[in-house]
């Protein structure tokens, strides 16, 4: 169950958040680096590549473009979200049909954004995005059979 207040942030970030991954897929940064605050401590841990501070931020954002061109989908599939106050974070899927430097490539994200409400606006600070691992991939060994 959400709260009014995170669904008055998901109804205000998720179409921006929508139309700025898209852009970006589509090799326009503009969208993104809009939605993003300026007031560091601003942080990008991206499935490829990582960058800390809006000075590595921006142009991290910029070479991500750069990669992509002709999508044909890109949808958002929201796994959790909350906010209050003047923080916010989202949990989601990313799934993506692309062309990646020249190549097309079908492939699907783990996502968490953190969010900053300044001056009215929410702001993203943060983003963590990673592969899924493998089905049936698993961290520990398999527990030994009971006797």
């Amino acid at each position: 169950m959400t709260t009014p207040e995170t669904e008055t942030f998901l109804t205000d970030i998720m179409p921006q958040q929508l139309v700025a991954e898209r852009a970006i897929h589509d090799g326009d940064p503009g969208p993104r680096i809009a939605l993003w605050s300026r007031n560091d401590p601003v942080t990008l841990l991206g499935a490829n590549l990582t960058a800390l501070g809006w000075a590595e931020v921006e142009p991290a954002f910029r070479e991500v473009a750069s990669w992509f061109s002709d999508p044909v989908a890109y949808e958002i599939e929201l796994i959790a979200a909350e906010a209050s106050g003047d923080l916010a974070y989202t949990v989601v899927y990313e799934h993506n049909t692309v062309m990646v430097q020249g190549t097309a490539r079908t492939y699907t994200l783990r996502v968490t954004h953190a969010y900053r409400r300044e001056e009215g606006a929410w702001r993203i600070v943060h983003r963590h995005a990673d592969w899924p691992p493998p089905p049936g991939a698993t961290l520990l060994p398999d527990p030994e059979p009971a006797p």
